[in-house]
């Protein structure tokens, strides 16, 4: 996965180099979108993690080259990824006190997307026009609930996304996809050995500004 992300890295930055010479379409806009979050254990029979719905909002700039439909592009985004965590499956949480929880990260993600749109559709492009993108997340851990002292939390990570959508008017982008962590997002605090990561479908909405 990190050979992957390393990729897409490499290829953003070449595609950023290639475009400082092609006189490339720049813009910017605000995003809003929802989630739906699974915190996932690696050692999934310790007790089970129900999905929940989140959000996220904030700024998006996208670069394309004219012609090519190849373009890159990236967000700063407050997102909130939830979990509800059945602690009071197994003797060791339930022994405590602690029983079902809903975990609240709340995250400041910057994405970086290469993306393609496909504008060879005979001027229909300039109405709707479709797009594929894929890469990777920068995530920061800027706060979450307490979960009765059970967790622990890691504050940065990264995470490999893909998507597909639709543009409408050359102003709103319209955007689905999946997102996985690479490393850790959070671990027990007993029974140390048990990890997690995020596995979220997203929805999004961009209004871009010209």
């Amino acid at each position: 996965m990190r050979k992957f992300t390393r990729l897409i890295i490499l290829a953003i930055v070449v595609l950023s180099a290639v475009s400082s010479f092609a006189q490339p379409e720049r813009r910017w806009g605000v995003t809003v979108g929802g989630n739906y979050n699974e915190i996932h254990f690696k050692q999934s029979d310790i007790f089970d993690s129900d999905r929940m719905f989140g959000g996220s909002v904030g700024v998006t700039g996208d670069l394309m080259i004219p012609g090519v439909g190849f373009g890159i592009d990236g967000s700063i985004l407050y997102t909130l990824r939830q979990g509800k965590i059945h602690f009071g499956d197994k003797h060791a949480w339930a022994s405590q006190g602690i029983e079902t929880q809903t975990a609240q990260l709340h995250y400041i993600d910057v994405p970086l997307n290469l993306k393609f749109r496909y504008s060879r559709l005979n001027g229909v492009e300039n109405t709707i026009m479709p797009f594929v993108y894929v890469g990777p997340t920068f995530s920061f851990l800027a706060g979450h609930n307490k979960v009765d002292d059970a967790l622990r939390y890691t504050t940065v990570n990264v995470l490999l996304h893909a998507g597909v959508g639709v543009e409408i008017a050359n102003k709103i982008q319209l955007s689905g996809g999946y997102s996985f962590s690479v490393g850790q997002n959070l671990g027990t605090k007993i029974l140390d050995q048990h990890v997690a990561k995020h596995r979220t479908w997203f929805v999004q909405a961009t209004y871009f500004f010209k």
